[in-house]
């Protein structure tokens, strides 16, 4: 486990101007940073509306009361290219259903109310272009979110949206994959929030199987930063997430939650509870 210190190899915020921006997104990438404190983090997403927002908002309580240690919320897009067939398909309910990128800050304001641990969006370019970045990060910052991952935006091209997110106080939240190899290290020096492994080639889905030597890539983030990464795509059952929670710091599942929700629709969140449970059971005492 890294030391996750207030006192980090990356500079808090560099670029932020005023004191109190930099009050605001240090305690957004704070808040990410206590999650990962007390053991490992189990980090749940979830596709917003699907099948709709009253049974997103009670699935993540769910989560949330059974563990869940951060939550990332997908905006819903037309065209989620990181995505596989399950999360492709939920991405298609909720706009069938009339889910906007308004309902679901609507949906974060309801959170806030008694959800406290941090909650990231992972959604799309254009979702965040057609909103207007300033507008959508400065909602952000009112609603209280604490990170935005990008899965479409290279590294290279995160300047279009930093500025924002760091004038609104929102870790933008960096993705390696297995072919990122050599530039493990320029992306983990400039890691805010958390690292994002993948742990495997293609798109998220539920995976017999995770062959990527992940040990390796933990390694060269670890020589580069102390921010937390957590591994995800392709974990599933309880015995995955232990195995990948202990050569990293967390466990993202995203696909196997949202199978659950198709299978049982507005009586998935107990569900989700029980499965959540089962996961971060598995992970306690790494």
């Amino acid at each position: 486990m890294s030391d996750f210190g207030t006192e980090s190899k990356n500079a808090c915020c560099a670029g932020v101007n005023t004191a109190e921006g930099k009050d605001t997104c240090c305690a957004a990438k704070n808040r990410i940073a206590d999650a990962f404190r007390n053991g490992k983090a189990f980090i749940a997403f979830i596709t917003c509306g699907d099948p709709d927002l009253a049974t997103t908002a009670a699935a993540v309580r769910e989560a949330v009361a059974n563990g869940a240690d951060l939550i990332e919320l997908g905006i819903p897009f037309s065209d989620p290219t990181a995505e596989g067939p399950v999360i492709q398909a939920a991405n298609v309910r909720a706009l069938a259903g009339g889910v906007t990128t308004d309902k679901v800050f609507d949906l974060v304001r309801d959170l806030r109310r008694d959800v406290t641990v941090p909650l990231v969006f992972m959604t799309y370019a254009n979702v965040v272009y057609s909103y207007g970045a300033e507008r959508f990060l400065a909602t952000c910052e009112e609603t209280g979110i604490d990170g935005l991952i990008l899965p479409d935006v290279p590294f290279e091209e995160k300047e279009e949206f930093l500025p924002y997110c760091r004038r609104h106080g929102v870790a933008m939240i960096s993705l390696i994959a297995p072919t990122s190899e050599g530039r493990i290290a320029m992306i983990a020096k400039e890691a805010e929030g958390f690292l994002y492994i993948v742990s495997s080639l293609g798109v998220t889905g539920t995976r017999s199987e995770i062959r990527t030597n992940l040990a390796s890539i933990v390694e060269a983030v670890r020589q580069n930063t102390d921010i937390p990464c957590a591994i995800g795509f392709g974990i599933s059952t309880p015995e995955q997430a232990r195995a990948m929670a202990a050569v990293s710091d967390g466990a993202i599942v995203g696909s196997a939650i949202v199978k659950i929700l198709a299978q049982y629709g507005k009586d998935a969140p107990e569900h989700v509870g029980a499965y959540v449970k089962s996961m971060k059971d598995a992970m306690r005492e790494l």
